[in-house]
């Protein structure tokens, strides 16, 4: 169906949503927003669904999200109908319409006989992951689009064991939504109608209390907090998004009792009036949080997301500037301490292990063995460490102690099984104060780092191409680089390239290929000969193509060069497609 039909079969339908109609009549003159909003129906994938609000197949809307909870329904309906009385928890943040779809997608899973279990208020995405263990539900859903601008939302599904679902389960969903064929007349029924019957349940305080009971679990020296937890100046800020109460309540709870708030960020806010981008991975995310730290003299700014599964952290440096760490320092710096501190405490398991996805600094792998411990890779994709967990707990193989993504993304306890911020904030903070103990700032803490393990330095560089034209652009960008791999045309010094999408490892020199025991997923990554590494990697989720960089140096100046050579010859040809 071309997309004319489609906005045809919408325009006419005589119960499309008023708002969604005039918006429609409102472009009847714009050609080409109306194919932007038709051209495709918004893809479900592994990640779930995330896109623009507003009307059509191609954006986030009334009628789309209840496509995905008819296609979620079916799915658990396919498990049994034990599973439908498990049912589904579901979670939202503070964006537009979060509310509005959460409620959307309980009402269609109750038309098909599936129990939802809502949060009354808005939640963190890893207070939806533990709902889901807690309640033993049969799956999940989050209703956010994370750190992305305001007009985005998203859909995101989980599993029973609390992890975003991996593609082998991902696809089985994925056909189910894919198999609605009308999305403008899904059945639904009445919520009140279902809380009379049983099949919506409301919920909040009683997981908001053995969630934050959980989160003792991720203290490590307890009389090192109670010795010096109340000298630690701490600012934190939500970013306008929802960590704001169980972040402060985890804090009180642990006996950090010197901790300030942003005023003008703690309040959820789906415009995020005070940031260009809600995103801690954005240093100037931090512009307000400093000015706080500056006025108490803070040893420690953190900013979470607005669903609160990513954390960035900042401290002073020598000249008493606040300095944003990247999301590989700061896994650095965690990484170290737990295993330093479990150390200490001889808990160590024999057979502990650190994951990290394959665009992840490889100094977490050198932290990991320096203490006798192993680190693997998986793809990006925090449902991948939720995978390995489950796996070992099942074969006892392993012992998990950390997992964690250069995307800000960390997890400590796997009482949650998506990344969580309030975990990592947690240990940051009894982590300043640890190193304030002993004369040093964060900042101090991750030079040491460097001297020791060596200097590993990482950069990203992101370019967003929208619409139909820009998927075609990405598309060409990835063609470009893997007919050079097939007919030997790579840069000069690379010497092996990985290829997950066919699954092959690749030696310049001639040697036989090997297979990576990984799933395919659309991400090349080439290797040099001194170790240093890049990775072309499209989002899955947001209308961009992201180029990942790593090197290790024997001092800052080496590995700065080093990077900056990296970056300028691969978007110089980036430049050229």
């Amino acid at each position: 169906m071309s997309w004319e039909q489609e906005y045809k079969r919408w325009i006419e339908n005589p119960s499309l949503d008023n708002v969604l109609k005039e918006e429609l009549e409102s472009l009847v003159n714009d050609q080409a927003a109306l194919e932007d909003r038709f051209y495709k129906k918004l893809e479900f994938g592994t990640a779930g669904m995330r896109g623009e609000i507003g009307s059509g197949t191609n954006r986030m809307n009334t009628y789309t999200v209840r496509k995905a909870a008819k296609g979620l329904a079916d799915y658990v309906a396919s498990k049994g109908e034990e599973a439908k009385k498990r049912g589904v928890a579901i979670a939202y943040d503070n964006r537009r319409k979060s509310q509005e779809f959460s409620v959307e997608t309980a009402a269609v899973l109750g038309a098909n006989g599936v129990k939802a279990y809502v949060f009354k208020e808005l939640r963190p995405t890893p207070v939806l992951s533990f709902a889901v263990r807690e309640l033993e539900t049969a799956a999940g859903v989050m209703i956010t689009a994370s750190h992305n601008p305001p007009e985005y939302n998203g859909f995101k599904a989980y599993g029973s064991d609390g992890s975003q679902l991996v593609p082998e389960d991902a696809d089985q969903l994925i056909s189910y939504v894919n198999a609605v064929e009308d999305e403008l007349s899904i059945e639904r029924e009445d919520p009140e109608k279902l809380e009379t019957s049983g099949l919506l349940e409301w919920v909040l305080e009683s997981i908001d209390t053995r969630y934050n009971e959980e989160m003792k679990r991720v203290i490590m020296d307890q009389p090192l907090i109670d010795d010096i937890g109340g000298q630690l100046s701490v600012v934190f800020t939500p970013l306008h998004g929802t960590a704001q109460v169980p972040m402060m309540r985890a804090f009180e709870t642990a006996g950090f009792t010197n901790v300030y708030s942003v005023p003008e960020q703690d309040t959820p806010d789906s415009e995020f009036s005070t940031v260009s981008s809600p995103n801690p991975e954005e240093h100037s995310a931090f512009a307000e949080a400093i000015k706080v730290g500056e006025s108490v003299h803070a040893d420690l700014l953190i900013a979470t997301d607005p669903d609160a599964d990513r954390v960035g952290l900042a401290a002073k440096n020598e000249q008493g500037q606040y300095v944003v760490f990247n999301g590989n320092q700061t896994g650095a710096l965690l990484l170290d301490y737990l295993l330093k501190k479990k150390n200490e405490q001889d808990a160590l398991p024999e057979n502990g292990i650190v994951i990290k996805t394959i665009v992840t600094s490889e100094m977490g792998r050198t932290i990991a063995e320096s203490y006798g411990m192993t680190a693997i890779d998986v793809l990006t994709g925090f449902k991948f460490i939720g995978e390995k967990i489950r796996q070992y707990e099942a074969d006892g193989s392993n012992t998990f102690l950390f997992g964690y993504e250069e995307s800000y993304g960390y997890l400590i306890e796997p009482f949650a099984r998506d990344k969580d911020a309030i975990q990592p904030s947690l240990l940051a903070a009894e982590m300043a104060a640890y190193y304030k103990k002993h004369g040093m700032s964060l900042y101090d803490a991750m030079v040491h780092l460097y001297e020791k393990y060596g200097f590993y330095y990482e950069d990203l560089v992101s370019y967003t191409y929208k619409g139909k034209e820009g998927g075609e652009k990405i598309n060409r960008i990835m063609d470009v680089f893997r007919r050079d791999v097939a007919s030997g045309e790579v840069s000069a010094g690379i010497v092996k390239i990985e290829d997950y999408h066919t699954g092959e490892r690749i030696f310049v020199d001639g040697s036989p290929r090997e297979m990576i025991d990984l799933p395919a997923s659309n991400v090349l990554k080439m290797f040099y000969d001194d170790g240093s590494w890049f990775c072309l990697r499209p989002s899955g989720t947001e209308p961009k193509i992201k180029f990942y960089f790593g090197v290790k140096g024997a001092s800052d100046k080496e590995a700065n060069e080093r990077l900056e050579t990296i970056k300028h010859d691969l978007l110089a040809k980036v430049d050229r497609i």
